[in-house]
């Protein structure tokens, strides 16, 4: 298939501090012989349903994601807020009715992941759905849980979100409810 899906951007979720890792730019850091970021973008430009336009999400070393051939954009409002700033960057950027966000640093999110998520918008007539996963509870079984920022959002969200963060809400959950 060669066709675009009409209307939906992706956005690669690399704008952190990277505090976990002591400052670490996450995009950068080299996977398998190439930086996660390109890993990623790697992996969005296989999907099942292909993108009309990937962007990317970063606050540090725009020069570096640059080389990825992309749009590269910063957070104007609310920097350093978590993906919440970037969800908002992204749908300040976006010229689709959709975006579509993953982390820089999960290259191996399934193939066909915004099909499904374009699939669930569709059919539920959500403007905003979140990618789930099983992982294991501690008593050792298994349970869904939200992987929020992997999400397919509408673009009118956009000052709804704007609303939210200026309030001081910076969880994607909070928001999205």
């Amino acid at each position: 298939m060669n066709h675009h899906a009409p209307g939906i951007t992706g956005l690669i979720l690399a704008g952190g501090r990277g505090t976990r890792m002591g400052g670490t730019d996450k995009g950068l850091q080299n996977f398998h012989g190439l930086p996660l970021a390109m890993q990623t973008l790697m992996r969005l430009q296989v999907q099942s349903l292909p993108l009309q336009e990937v962007m990317i999400n970063a606050n540090r070393n725009p020069a570096d994601y640059a080389l990825t051939g992309l749009k590269v954009i910063a957070d104007t409002d609310f920097a350093d807020m978590g993906p919440l700033s970037g969800f908002l960057s992204g749908l300040q950027h976006c010229d689709t009715e959709w975006l579509v966000t993953v982390p820089c640093d999960s290259p191996f999110f399934p193939l066909d992941l915004v099909e499904k998520l374009a699939a669930t918008a569709a059919q539920s007539k959500a403007l905003i759905v979140m990618a789930q996963a099983e992982e294991p509870t501690p008593d050792g079984h298994q349970a869904w849980h939200l992987q929020p920022v992997f999400c397919l959002m509408h673009r009118q969200l956009a000052s709804s979100l704007h609303t939210h963060m200026q309030s001081g809400g910076f969880k994607i959950t909070e928001w999205a409810k």
